[in-house]
């Protein structure tokens, strides 16, 4: 398991926007699962919604990116180099995530082309599913 000190080793991003908490397990370049506490201090909190906090569905999807980045930036060649948001297809919402929540956003990298990567991924809240989709992944 990685704690957020080692996933800040792996992928670039910072507080507020390192949205992993944990990556639980991880074949490099192939696939990575891990989670985020959804907490009450998180930036969006205020503003999404007032009085009823719903974590944005473009973090929800950036949150799994960084979790396909963890995969494809824990390959050796691949260390030290930065992972570009490339493309999302299918995206699926299913379901509210909120504070308190635990989500856990699995991604499997299922084909590379070059420097640019195909993954399928999800996110989930206990047993149900919150988010689905592909994403598409530029290796600097």
């Amino acid at each position: 398991m990685l704690d957020r000190g080692a996933i800040m080793e792996i992928i670039p991003h910072r507080d507020p926007f390192l949205l992993v908490d944990r990556v639980l397990e991880f074949e490099p370049g192939v696939s990575a699962v891990a989670e985020l506490d959804v907490r009450d201090d998180a930036f969006w909190v205020p503003g999404h919604f007032p009085g009823h906090p719903v974590m944005p569905g473009v973090l929800i999807v950036e949150a799994m990116a960084q979790v396909g980045a963890v995969a494809l930036l824990s390959r050796s060649e691949n260390a030290g180099k930065i992972v570009f948001f490339a493309g999302i297809d299918q995206v699926r919402f299913k379901r509210q995530v909120s504070v308190g929540d635990t989500l856990t956003m699995h991604v499997a990298i299922t084909r590379m082309r070059g420097k640019v990567g195909f993954g399928e991924a999800k996110a989930l809240v206990g047993d149900a599913l919150a988010c689905s989709g592909q994403l598409m992944f530029a290796v600097e």
